[in-house]
């Protein structure tokens, strides 16, 4: 690592003071395989003067359709009913069994209407969902216009939701943002799903909010850590649907990400203009 000219890097590899001076000054472009940036400590790079080369954009749609495929997943309790298949559970047909909670005519609160934000509205409002709520640091009208949702503070978000996806960027003031007062003010009918970094959720919050019935049930794509110990209380839940950080996760999906890492990178090498630079 030592002398090196470029790094490229993961999500979960932390390019932190201490991996910088072990680089050393020849170190001048950074391109990491992720759209998340917290795993960079910016302003040490920014410092530097080292550009950083990332992955928007080509991420959106595969990380859209997981959000949606996580959420029907929860709030329809599937993986609980392919268990009754297995385990013997699925006896004659009775009404009230294995009802969970359905999108027609319900309002949804997006925590972070940023790219993939907006396209996991886009992807549920054929769904009929009646209301779209977004919560964030500043309203985006533009962005909101077409879903015509509604930016509201993250207590309402939080109260008036039947479905909380969240969908933000970890950052100083997101982290812990959903934690025992925000599930508090949630209805004990709705559904939380996270698609963002796992450490935007208080788990251990989550985790009581889950088993006293506070909230109804909760789908995550990412945890604190990653991957999860198997032995985490989470992990004992009905309630709770947990995949193994797979947003981007479709075969088209990672190779353009790769190519697009390569291609900053060299770019960045070279001294030219990178397909995808984060302005520092």
């Amino acid at each position: 690592m030592t002398g090196a000219h470029g790094l490229l890097c993961l999500l979960s590899d932390r390019v932190d003071k201490r991996l910088l001076e072990a680089a050393g000054a020849n170190l001048k472009v950074i391109s990491t395989l992720s759209v998340g940036v917290d795993h960079l400590a910016l302003d040490e790079i920014k410092k530097r003067g080292i550009r950083v080369g990332y992955t928007p954009d080509v991420l959106t749609d595969a990380t859209a359709e997981l959000a949606v495929s996580l959420l029907l997943t929860t709030c329809r309790r599937l993986p609980e009913a392919i268990e009754e298949v297995k385990n013997g559970g699925w006896t004659s047909w009775k009404p009230m069994w294995m009802c969970g909670y359905g999108l027609s005519q319900s309002t949804v609160g997006i925590v972070g209407l940023g790219r993939i934000g907006q396209a996991v509205a886009q992807r549920l409002k054929p769904f009929g969902v009646q209301r779209f709520l977004y919560a964030g640091r500043q309203p985006r009208p533009q962005e909101a216009a077409a879903l015509q949702a509604e930016f509201v503070s993250i207590p309402q978000l939080a109260a008036e939701s039947d479905f909380v996806i969240v969908a933000c960027s970890l950052t100083p003031a997101t982290k812990g943002l959903c934690n025992k007062e925000f599930f508090q003010q949630m209805k004990t009918t709705a559904v939380f799903v996270n698609i963002s970094r796992g450490d935007v959720v208080n788990q251990d919050d989550l985790y009581q909010a889950l088993a006293s019935g506070q909230i109804a049930a909760a789908g995550l794509d990412v945890t604190t850590p990653e991957p999860l110990p198997t032995d985490h209380p989470l992990l004992t839940l009905k309630n709770c649907v947990i995949l193994p950080h797979i947003g981007s996760a479709t075969h088209r999906t990672r190779n353009t990400m790769s190519l697009l890492a390569a291609n900053n990178l060299l770019a960045g090498l070279r001294g030219e203009p990178m397909p995808s630079e984060l302005k520092l």
